[in-house]
């Protein structure tokens, strides 16, 4: 490049603001005809100093346009492989397995009305 064509490049400034780091222990997903949203949570159950019981819940929505969503559906895809590929497969750990069991256990014991009830507050918000 010639010292004039160095002279007529436009420069252009980027600054990036990265958020803060969390880890993400739930993960809530929705949709509508123009998006989707994942939205990440971090959960967590504190006490504070008169002893009351309180969470603390950070979460980092982001929203992707549904190509956008599929491509990401794609990378994640191939990451997973790969992963499982160098490490082994990922299997659900066993206390997640017990403690779905003890759920499941627990919805059965319920009575008709509370299982109603409850669908009834999904559905209604």
């Amino acid at each position: 490049m010639s010292k004039e064509e160095i002279k007529q490049q436009k420069q252009l400034n980027v600054r990036i603001k990265d958020q803060d780091q969390f880890y993400s222990n739930e993960v809530s997903i929705n949709f509508n005809p123009n998006e989707l949203v994942l939205d990440f949570k971090s959960v967590t159950h504190l006490h504070d100093i008169g002893n009351h019981q309180s969470i603390f819940l950070r979460h980092a929505p982001i929203i992707l346009t549904p190509f956008n969503a599929k491509s990401f559906l794609v990378m994640l895809n191939n990451v997973v492989k790969d992963y499982e590929s160098k490490f082994g497969e990922i299997k659900k750990p066993e206390a997640v397995k017990k403690a779905e069991k003890i759920v499941k256990k627990e919805q059965k014991e319920k009575p008709i009305v509370e299982k109603l009830k409850e669908k009834a507050e999904d559905y209604f918000g």
